[in-house]
């Protein structure tokens, strides 16, 4: 697997029915959610066919290898992730790919479609020089975060809430680490986020964007005096 290239970690849950983005779930209801986490998988999926160097998937539970393995026809590695916070998770798979030789690492999840590829491109090149990367989410945390080193101890970060970007800058930072931050981004955690993303999106030519403007359309159609 080592490769010069930055590798790119996709962190990825299988969607399934009444599990996962419950904050959205609340307002729209499970079936709606899980149609939409399917689509953002797929976006995610998307970017890492485009990845010109090698690709990660880690799903969180080691009972979905499988499945994981099923998601892409280019090559990739599987790398479960192991119990614990997100913090331990991500660091326990990050110093596992350390091992197998790579230096320089970047994370994603799959609830941030509207990253583009200026986005991987901006991560790419930032790491030719600064030690970490990070794209800013507008609700203060983060959809990408990169690094060429072992990143500090991560398991006290106040993970998913709006001091995690500002949280994990001053730890990198504090520990001697260079930080770049790119060009900022947001994921989908409540439902008017749909509407934001929809108007970003429209004139999407990737296909799974396009696939996934075409549900939003769908949703948001029908009620039209909430959304206009």
């Amino acid at each position: 697997m080592p490769d010069n290239k930055a590798c790119l970690v996709i962190f990825c849950k299988r969607p399934t029915l009444f599990q996962g983005k419950q904050r959205l779930a609340k307002t729209i209801g499970a079936p709606q959610t899980y149609i939409f986490a399917k689509a953002f998988l797929m976006c995610a999926l998307e970017d890492a066919r485009s990845w010109p160097g090698p690709v990660v998937l880690s799903p969180a539970s080691a009972e979905d290898r499988a499945w994981a393995g099923g998601l892409l026809e280019r090559d990739h590695h599987i790398l479960a992730q192991p119990e614990g916070c997100l913090g331990h998770r991500l660091q326990a798979i990050d110093q596992q790919l350390r091992n197998l030789g790579h230096d320089k690492i970047i994370f994603i999840g799959t609830d941030a479609p509207i990253l583009a590829p200026h986005h991987y491109q901006e991560a790419r090149k930032a790491l030719e020089e600064y030690d970490v990367v990070l794209s800013p989410a507008s609700d203060g945390g983060v959809t990408i975060m990169g690094s060429r080193k072992g990143w500090p101890q991560m398991t006290g970060l106040p993970w998913s809430t709006e001091h995690l970007g500002a949280t994990l800058e001053n730890l990198c930072c504090d520990h001697g680490h260079r930080v770049k931050k790119i060009s900022p981004s947001y994921d989908i955690d409540v439902e008017e986020d749909l509407l934001k993303l929809w108007r970003d999106m429209r004139d999407e030519q990737r296909p799974a964007r396009q696939e996934l403007c075409r549900k939003l359309g769908e949703f948001l159609a029908l009620d039209r005096v909430k959304y206009g």
